[in-house]
C-alpha cells in the first residue's frame, strides 16, 4: 500500500495514493469528499488539521470519525517529520502549536526597557520643574474635595499604599520569572507604563494644582542652576519617586503614579494567570483598592488624581490587549497611526499570549519536575 515505507514519499502522493491511504485506515466514505471534491494530494494531506476537517469547506459532522482521522493524520505527519520540515510545517502542526512557539525577541524588549527608563528620567526632570511652580499655600488653599474633607488623615496611610505596590510587584516578578513567554509580558508592562507615564509628564506640566494638604511642607523650590536640577532628578529617579526610598515629591498632583503603579501590576497579575487561580486575583485586587484607599487617606493627592489614574491605566490596557489579541491593529491605519510603538512590538505576536509556566533554570530539579 501506499503508506508501506518502501513507497514514495507521501508529498509526492497522487489523489489516488491518498484515497488508497483512507480506504486502508478505514475512511472509506471519505474518498469522495477529500479526494474528487476537494482533490486532496499527499502534499495538502500533510498539511491538513483537525480544524480544516471540522471547518468549512470539509465541515465533517461525526467526532468520533474526525477525531479517528485526526489521529491517523498525526501519526502520517510523525513519520514523516523531515518531509514537514522541509515544506517549513512543523509535525502535528495546528494553531495551538504556532502559539506555544512565540519568538521572545528579547531585543525588542530590551528596546522597551529603555524607553521606560527614558520616561521614568524624564519625568524626574518634570516633577523638579513643576516643584518650582508649586502654588503658595496662603494664597491658594487646598481644593475642596469630597473625600479628603470627610475623611481624616491617617499619617502612615501612604507608607502602607506602598507596600501595597511593593507586595503586587513581587508577585508580578514571580509570575515573570515562572511565565514562559516572560520577555513579552516584560516588554508589554514597560510600554504600557512608559506610555502613562509619558502622558502624566504632560498633564503634571501643564496644570499646577494647589497642595491637597496642609501637613505637606510643600514651598516652591528653586535649584539654581541646570546641574542642580539634574542632581535632584537623578535623585528623585534613583528612589523611584517614593517615600519608603526617602524621596519627597511636591506638585505632581495631576494624576497619580503611585495608582497608575499599582493598577497597572494588579491587572498584569491577573491577566497572566490562569482564570482558576481566584486567590491570587482576589489578593490582587484587594491590593490594588486598598493602594488607592490609603494614597486618598494620606491626603496625597486629590480625589480626581486617583480616578483619573485608574481609568487611564485600565482603558489603556484593556485597549492594548484587544488590539493585541484580535491583532485588529494590522487592518487599521488609524492603530499605526496612533501606536507606532505597539505596532513595532506587536508585529510578530499572533492572538493571545498563552498563561504556560516553567522554571527557567536546571537546579533545582524538582522546581523543574513541579512547574514544568
Amino acid at each position: 500500500g501506499p503508506s508501506s515505507p518502501c513507497s514514495t514519499s507521501v508529498s509526492a502522493w497522487s489523489c489516488k495514493q491518498v484515497a488508497q491511504w483512507l480506504q486502508e485506515e478505514g475512511f472509506g466514505e471519505y474518498v469522495e469528499l477529500l479526494c474528487t471534491q476537494h482533490r486532496l494530494d499527499g502534499l495538502s494531506l500533510l498539511a491538513l488539521t483537525e480544524a480544516d476537517l471540522r471547518g468549512p469547506p470539509l465541515g465533517l459532522s461525526v467526532l468520533g470519525d474526525i477525531k479517528r482521522l485526526t489521529i491517523a493524520l498525526r501519526r502520517l505527519q510523525r513519520q514523516n517529520q523531515n518531509q514537514l520540515e522541509e515544506l517549513g510545517l512543523r509535525s502535528g502542526y495546528n494553531s495551538e502549536d504556532a502559539l506555544c512557539r512565540l519568538d521572545p525577541e528579547v531585543w525588542k524588549t530590551v528596546v522597551s526597557a529603555f524607553y521606560v527608563f527614558f520616561v521614568f528620567g524624564f519625568t524626574s526632570f518634570v516633577m523638579v520643574i513643576v516643584h518650582e511652580r508649586v502654588p503658595d499655600t496662603r494664597t491658594y488653599p487646598p481644593l475642596p474635595d469630597i473625600f479628603l474633607d470627610s475623611v481624616p488623615r491617617i499619617p502612615w496611610a501612604f507608607a502602607m499604599a506602598e507596600a501595597c505596590g511593593l507586595i503586587l510587584c513581587y508577585m508580578f516578578l514571580l509570575i515573570l520569572l515562572l511565565h514562559k513567554h516572560r520577555s513579552i509580558l516584560l516588554r508589554r508592562l514597560c510600554s504600557l507604563m512608559g506610555t502613562v507615564f509619558l502622558l502624566r509628564c504632560c498633564t503634571m506640566f501643564v496644570t499646577s494644582l494647589s497642595v491637597p494638604g496642609q501637613h505637606l511642607k510643600c514651598a516652591s523650590k528653586t535649584y539654581g542652576d541646570t546641574l542642580g536640577k539634574i542632581q535632584r532628578a537623578l535623585a528623585i529617579w534613583s528612589g523611584f519617586g517614593m517615600t519608603l526610598t526617602g524621596v519627597q515629591t511636591c506638585g505632581d498632583y495631576m494624576f497619580s503614579g503611585h495608582t497608575v503603579v499599582i493598577t497597572l501590576l494588579n491587572f498584569f497579575v491577573t491577566e497572566y494567570t490562569p482564570r482558576t487561580w481566584n486567590m491570587i486575583h482576589t489578593i490582587s485586587w484587594v491590593l490594588n483598592l486598598f493602594g488607592i484607599f490609603f494614597i486618598l487617606a494620606a491626603h496625597e493627592h486629590y480625589s480626581i488624581d486617583v480616578f483619573i489614574a485608574f481609568y487611564i491605566t485600565t482603558r489603556l490596557f484593556l485597549y492594548y490587549h484587544t488590539l493585541a489579541n484580535t491583532r485588529a491593529y494590522q487592518h487599521s491605519r488609524r492603530a499605526r497611526i496612533w501606536f507606532p510603538m505597539f505596532s513595532f512590538f506587536e508585529c510578530n505576536v499572533n492572538g493571545p499570549v498563552p498563561n504556560q509556566y516553567h522554571w527557567p533554570f536546571n537546579k533545582p530539579a524538582f522546581m523543574k519536575t513541579l512547574i514544568g
